[in-house]
């Protein structure tokens, strides 16, 4: 990846791809967890699994690391003594699916194999280990596209590195592996002939979705992944109602709720952990960061963005707006041109707005700061930190001050800007 960062770490769809693959594991109901990582990448790989609320992912530092076999022996030598099955992942991998995994635990428990290993079938199988089975269907040996012949490199099914393995007899063949290769390192593959030679069964269940295997090693494979996964993303919204006008255009990331009957423009950007109501209206041209809820009815559109913040059910804020650590109350109107000043260089700040409140065009709104139920603010208003506009009050100038009618003011005379400041 020619970067510094473990390449485990590299964001996928609002997560870490290590993130995705350890979620995973735990939704089939893995027990226990072991994490290998190299002794550079252990703390910022613990950091982003606490991040996500996986801290019960144990962490195994292989140092030196010698290659797949090695990373599984370390991980065996920390389970200790133990009965059961070992589900073999890789972290550079999220696009597996659950059903895929489950389907894989089935199959392997069922003819009661020693291993089985998860394949596919690829139209263009270079690079890959090719897969080579007997008669009964299990698998005889893996055979690295280096070391095939001809015939050999005819076979499109591939080994994809995913397995499932006993304990007890999966423990024996992995302290058997060599590292008589050309790389000096120890080839889980080379666990297979192994457990064949022990006269054990290797089973495999190929993949219906080729597409499940892709990982990534480049940043060009790494786009591709991401493209996959929001694709599956917008597929799974879509499905349950939401209307996604341009997909080509639209990015959603893990983690997102979207409710029914809700309308989604081009160019929109929607962050993990966003939660979007019913009938809402969203973009075109839209950034909805991290912690941002959107109640039923609410629109946020051309050239908005939304951080941290609950926008109450039926509010707009349409035209070119930031609003960062706000509250936004039902049924209020945000103006062209608003912001929510949040950061004082320090401290983010909050800010609140009312139920039907009416925020003018180009306001800004200092935090912190607060706009009652029914407030209004003009145009250009910058309202300063700690200021409270009252209940159906109006505010207006620079800096924003309650505006009166002036005591000798002509009756239907409108009312004069400024007035006294609020103590």
């Amino acid at each position: 990846m020619k970067s510094p960062a473990p390449k485990v770490l590299f964001d996928v769809c609002g997560r870490p791809s290590l993130v995705h693959v350890v979620a995973l594991a735990q939704s089939i109901g893995a027990g226990e967890v072991r994490v290998v990582v190299s002794r550079e990448g252990q703390d910022a790989c613990r950091s982003a699994l606490a991040e996500a609320g996986l801290d019960a992912a144990r962490l195994v530092i292989q140092d030196p690391p010698l290659g797949t076999g090695h990373a599984v022996r370390e991980a065996l030598a920390d389970v200790g003594d133990a009965n059961g099955d070992v589900l073999v992942l890789y972290g550079d991998g999220p696009c597996l699916k659950r059903d895929s995994l489950e389907h894989l635990l089935e199959q392997h428990r069922a003819p009661a194999n020693a291993a089985t290993l998860l394949t596919a079938n690829l139209a263009e199988p270079k690079g890959y280990g090719r897969v080579v089975t007997g008669r009964d269907g299990a698998v005889e040996r893996i055979v690295e596209e280096l070391d095939a012949d001809a015939q050999t490199r005819s076979i499109r099914e591939v080994n994809t590195g995913v397995l499932v393995f006993d304990l007890a007899p999966g423990r024996r063949a992995v302290q058997a592996i060599g590292r008589n290769n050309a790389k000096g390192e120890y080839y889980l593959t080379d666990m297979v002939e192994l457990l064949r030679k022990a006269g054990h069964r290797v089973g495999r269940v190929q993949l219906d979705d080729p597409e499940e295997a892709r990982s990534f090693n480049s940043h060009a494979e790494l786009a591709a992944v991401r493209r996959l996964l929001r694709e599956r993303i917008i597929r799974r919204h879509q499905d349950n109602g939401v209307d996604i006008v341009d997909p080509a255009t639209t990015y959603i990331d893990a983690d997102v709720e979207i409710g029914p009957g809700t309308r989604i423009l081009p160019c929109t950007v929607i962050g993990a952990g966003v939660r979007i109501g019913c009938d809402c209206v969203i973009g075109p041209f839209t950034h909805l960061r991290i912690m941002t809820v959107l109640e039923d009815g609410a629109e946020i559109g051309n050239f908005t963005e939304v951080k941290k913040s609950i926008i109450g059910a039926g509010a707009r804020a349409k035209h070119l707006t930031y609003l960062g650590d706000a509250s936004v109350g039902a049924q209020s109107n945000i103006g062209c041109g608003t912001i929510t000043a949040n950061f004082d260089g320090k401290t983010k700040h909050a800010t609140t707005i009312g139920a039907g409140a009416f925020i003018g065009s180009g306001t800004v709104l200092i935090a912190p700061c607060e706009v009652s139920a029914g407030g209004t603010t003009g145009a250009g208003a910058v309202v300063l930190r700690d200021c409270r506009i009252g209940p159906g009050e109006i505010y207006v100038g620079v800096p924003a001050r309650p505006l009166r009618k002036r005591a000798d003011a002509p009756a239907g005379a409108p009312p004069a800007p400024g007035g006294e400041e609020r103590s």
